[in-house]
């Protein structure tokens, strides 16, 4: 009898918390996210709720309606999002 050989699953990468969502701005997409950690643009980030579970890779953020590169623990962003997220939410960045 020969074994049949299933497919590796991905190893799952490792993620650290660096902020929450306060707010979801739902007519734009937009979640309001304030950090407790660094963050760039081209990171990827992933939300965790009772409803919401999904990863992205942030391609642009903003603070105070400008455009940033790096957002720093203390900041208030917002991240356009793919999928509803909601207040409460936690975030991680995917290491």
């Amino acid at each position: 009898m020969t074994e049949e050989k299933r497919p590796e699953e991905a190893p799952e990468r490792p993620e650290r918390p660096i902020g929450k969502v306060t707010h979801y701005f739902s007519k734009v997409g937009v979640a309001a996210i304030d950090l407790t950690d660094t963050l760039r643009v081209g990171d990827t980030i992933h939300i965790k709720g009772h409803t919401s579970d999904f990863t992205q890779t942030i391609t642009s953020m903003q603070i105070e309606h400008n455009s940033v590169e790096v957002a720093n623990a203390g900041d208030c962003i917002g991240v356009r999002v793919d999928q509803h997220a909601r207040e409460g939410d936690q975030v991680f960045k995917v290491e």
